[in-house]
C-alpha cells in the first residue's frame, strides 16, 4: 500500500498525539463504581446460576438438596454466597444511583461523590445486615448441613 505523502508546498503530516488516556486521569470513586457496576452484573449472572442449582436440587430430592447445601455451607461456599450477596446489593444500589441521575438529579460534584460513597458503604452495610441476621437465626442450619 502506498504511503501518504504531503501535497506539494504543504507541511509534512505530523504524527497524531496519543490520547492522554490513563496518564492524566486520576481514578475517582464514581469511575471505579462504574467499572464495579459492570463487574457485579457479570458476577450476578454466575451467582444466579448457583442459586438456580440450589433451587433445582431442592426440587429434585432431599439428598440432592443436602449435597448442594453442604457445599455451600463450607467456608469457600460461604465466601461465595457473601460475595454474591454484596454483588447483588452493590448492583441494586448502583442501579438506584443511575436512576437518580436519569431523572436529572445529583449531577453536582458533591452529589456524585455522596451517591458514589453511599452506594459503596450501603452495599457493604446491607450485606453485613443480611448475613448477620441470617447467621444469627439460621446459623444452626450450617451444622445440620455438615459445616464445622
Amino acid at each position: 500500500m502506498a504511503e501518504a505523502k504531503p501535497i506539494a508546498g504543504t507541511r509534512p503530516l505530523a504524527p497524531k498525539p496519543m490520547s492522554p488516556h490513563l496518564s492524566i486521569y486520576r481514578f475517582k470513586i464514581n469511575m471505579i463504581l462504574s467499572i464495579m457496576h459492570r463487574v457485579t452484573g457479570i458476577t450476578n449472572y454466575f451467582g444466579s446460576l448457583i442459586l438456580a442449582i440450589w433451587i433445582a436440587s431442592a426440587a429434585t430430592s432431599e439428598q440432592a438438596f443436602n449435597t448442594v447445601s453442604s457445599y455451600l455451607a463450607t467456608p469457600l461456599g460461604l465466601v461465595i454466597l457473601i460475595g454474591f450477596t454484596w454483588s447483588v446489593m452493590h448492583h441494586m444500589l448502583g442501579g438506584i444511583r443511575h436512576f437518580v441521575w436519569d431523572v436529572g438529579w445529583g449531577f453536582s460534584k458533591s452529589a456524585v461523590q455522596f451517591l458514589s460513597w453511599a452506594t459503596l458503604f450501603g452495599s457493604l452495610t446491607l450485606t453485613a445486615i443480611i448475613w448477620g441476621y441470617a447467621l444469627s437465626h439460621w446459623g444452626h442450619a450450617l451444622s445440620l448441613w455438615g459445616a464445622r
